[in-house]
């Protein structure tokens, strides 16, 4: 997808699908850094930005050159989190948005808010202008298709700001939902304010994805990002 065209999706709809940027030896070495967190049978793991590995593929200018075209040259990842569907971990993903960020330590700040615990991290939901600065990419291990429980979503509702419940049930009753379907390779970013959810697979297969956060600002001080994976320059 040209950059162009990844902006204008990303700023009119909220989210984009790549064509596959990443080639099969790279997909098979990602297979395997992920493997130990697939064999869990709980569908998922965090903190992977921890792993030297994902950090590096975090920077890589095949992912940042879309973040940066949405967030600018200077953006970070944040948090790198793992996702499976497979006969053992088919779950459903209720409609919802991404509303909170991991951080190095709880401290009280204005604005900042309820606090709660994720993998042994604290995690906050932050003010929307920092939600509104940030972008998720996720890799996909396999092609993501109808069957497997694929991404749904509702476009545009990332303008909306956060969204109580009541208003959750009325735009999924008067919007329709797209599925977003990726190739082997490709990649699917979207902005955390976005609505989306997601199914059981009706054929449960592996639907492996490595999702990667972005951020182009710091939280308000005291408070810092729990990890902080900066990169080069992508263009």
């Amino acid at each position: 997808m040209e950059l162009l065209s990844f902006r204008r999706s990303i700023t009119m709809a909220g989210w984009a699908v790549t064509d596959p940027v990443l080639d099969s030896a790279t997909i098979a070495l990602l297979r395997e850094c992920v493997a130990p967190f697939a064999q869990t049978g709980r569908g998922g793991a965090r903190n992977l930005l921890d792993d030297s590995r994902i950090a590096a593929l975090a920077t890589r200018r095949e992912l940042r050159r879309f973040a940066s075209a949405i967030l600018g040259d200077s953006c970070f990842a944040v948090r790198a989190l793992f996702f499976d569907k497979t006969p053992d971990t088919n779950w459903k993903v209720i409609w919802h948005q991404d509303l909170t960020v991991a951080a190095q330590q709880r401290t009280d700040v204005p604005g900042y808010g309820p606090w709660t615990e994720k993998g042994g991290v604290p995690h906050v939901q932050p003010p929307v202008d920092v939600l509104e600065h940030m972008l998720a990419i996720r890799v996909h291990l396999d092609p993501c298709t109808e069957q497997n429980g694929p991404v749904r979503v509702i476009d545009g509702t990332h303008h909306l700001g956060r969204l109580d419940q009541e208003a959750i049930v009325q735009l999924r009753a008067q919007r329709q939902a797209t599925a977003c379907l990726a190739a082997e390779g490709a990649l699917l970013a979207f902005r955390p304010l976005l609505l989306h959810a997601s199914s059981p697979a009706t054929r449960p297969a592996h639907r492996r994805v490595i999702h990667i956060e972005y951020a182009a600002q710091p939280l308000a001080a005291p408070l810092v990002w729990h990890r902080q994976v900066a990169g080069t320059p992508s263009r």
